[in-house]
C-alpha cells in the first residue's frame, strides 16, 4: 500500500510539473521591445512621416503590432509639454526613443542619458550640445538631420526668381526655437544681401501671432514671405496658406500641403526620407548596435512644389526653367 501510495505521489508530482512546462516557457518569452515616439507636433500634420518612419521600421525587419511597439507621445505643438512627455517614455523604459523635431531631441538628451535616442532634425546637433561629432557621436545619441539651414538661401532665391522687383521681403520663423531659428535666420540674411534684397525677420509662436505678421507684411509692402522650418508651422500649413491666398502674398514654406493648400512655393529637404532613416537607425539598435557609433546622417534629397494656380492668381509668370525644377506642379 506505501509502495502504491508513492507511486501516485511520484506521478502528481510528475505530471504537476510537466503541466507548469507551458507556463513556465510562456513566462521565459521576452516582451517585445518598445520603441517611445516623440514629436513637438501633432499627428494630423504628420501622417505621411509616421508612415516613413514604420516604413523605415518594416524595411529593417520590424513591425508594429508584430514583433515591435511603439508608444506615441505628441506635443501638440505645446514645446513645454515635451519634457514631461519625455521623462514618461523614460518610466515606460521604452527600449529606443525616437526623437522627431528638435526640441523633442533637447527634451529627450535632458531626461536620459541611458536610452539610446535617434533623433530627426534640422538644427545642428553639435551646436546643441546633442552629440559630440557626426562621425562618433558617444553617449546614448544619433539620428537624422535634414536639409533647414542649408537650404535657406534657395528659399529666398526663389520668390527673387518669381518677383524679380521686388526690393523687400520677409522671413517667419519660431523664435521658441532659437536652435532652428537662428541658423536660418543668419543663412536667410546672408542670401538677402547677396540678392541685394532687404529681408525683415518677423516671429510667430502662437496662432495669434499670424495675423500681425500679415498686417506687417502690408506695411512693409513685401513682395514674398519666406516661412521659416518648423514643427509648429508645419502642423499648421493649410492655415498659413489661406492667409497667404487672402492677402495675396507670394510665399515660400517646406511642405507639400502649403501648396497644396493654395501656397506658392514648397522648398525643402525631403522630410519624409529623413523619417524613413530614423525608422532605419531605430531598427539598428533594436538590433544590438550602439547609438554612439552610428554615425549622424543627413538626409540629401530636396524637393521642389509650385501651386501654378496660385501663381496665375498673383499675376506671376513662372520662368521655365524654375517650372522645369519643380518636382511636382499643381494646376
Amino acid at each position: 500500500m506505501a509502495s502504491y501510495l508513492g507511486r501516485r505521489k511520484f506521478l502528481a508530482t510528475l505530471l504537476g510539473g510537466a503541466a507548469a512546462w507551458p507556463l513556465a516557457a510562456s513566462a521565459q518569452q521576452p516582451a517585445i521591445p518598445v520603441i517611445g515616439f516623440l514629436n513637438g507636433a501633432s499627428l494630423d500634420g504628420y501622417r505621411p512621416m509616421v508612415a516613413a518612419f514604420r516604413r523605415g521600421l518594416q524595411e529593417s525587419g520590424y513591425v508594429e503590432g508584430g514583433n515591435v511597439a511603439i508608444e506615441y507621445r505628441w506635443g501638440d505643438n505645446q514645446i513645454d509639454r515635451l519634457p514631461a512627455l519625455a521623462a514618461d517614455l523614460v518610466h515606460r523604459q521604452v527600449t529606443v526613443i525616437a526623437a522627431t523635431t528638435t526640441p523633442a531631441a533637447l527634451a529627450a538628451k535632458a531626461a536620459t542619458t541611458t536610452i539610446p535616442i535617434v533623433f530627426e532634425m534640422g538644427g545642428d546637433p553639435i551646436r546643441l550640445g546633442l552629440v559630440v561629432s557626426l562621425n562618433r557621436p558617444g553617449g546614448n545619441v544619433t539620428g537624422v538631420t535634414n536639409l533647414n539651414a542649408e537650404v535657406a538661401p534657395k528659399r529666398v532665391e526663389l520668390p527673387h526668381e518669381l518677383v524679380p522687383t521686388a526690393s523687400v521681403i520677409a522671413l517667419l520663423v519660431n523664435p521658441t526655437n532659437p536652435g532652428l531659428a537662428e541658423p536660418v535666420s543668419r543663412a536667410s540674411q546672408a542670401a538677402a544681401h547677396t540678392l541685394g534684397l532687404h529681408l525683415h525677420v518677423l516671429n510667430a509662436s502662437t496662432e495669434h501671432d499670424f495675423d500681425a505678421v500679415f498686417a506687417k507684411l502690408i506695411q512693409l509692402r513685401a513682395g514674398g514671405l519666406v516661412i521659416g522650418p518648423d514643427a509648429f508651422f508645419a502642423a499648421r500649413s493649410e492655415q498659413l496658406a489661406a492667409l497667404a491666398v487672402r492677402h495675396a502674398v507670394p510665399a515660400v514654406f517646406e511642405n507639400r500641403e502649403f501648396v497644396a493648400a493654395g501656397g506658392l512655393v514648397g522648398y525643402t529637404g525631403s522630410i519624409a526620407d529623413a523619417y524613413h532613416l530614423v525608422g532605419v537607425y531605430a531598427a539598428r539598435i533594436l538590433k544590438g548596435e550602439k547609438p554612439g557609433e552610428l554615425p549622424v546622417q543627413r538626409s540629401t534629397k530636396v524637393e521642389m512644389f509650385l501651386n501654378l494656380k496660385t501663381a496665375t492668381a498673383l499675376g506671376i509668370t513662372v520662368p521655365l526653367p524654375l517650372l522645369g525644377r519643380a518636382d511636382e506642379v499643381i494646376e
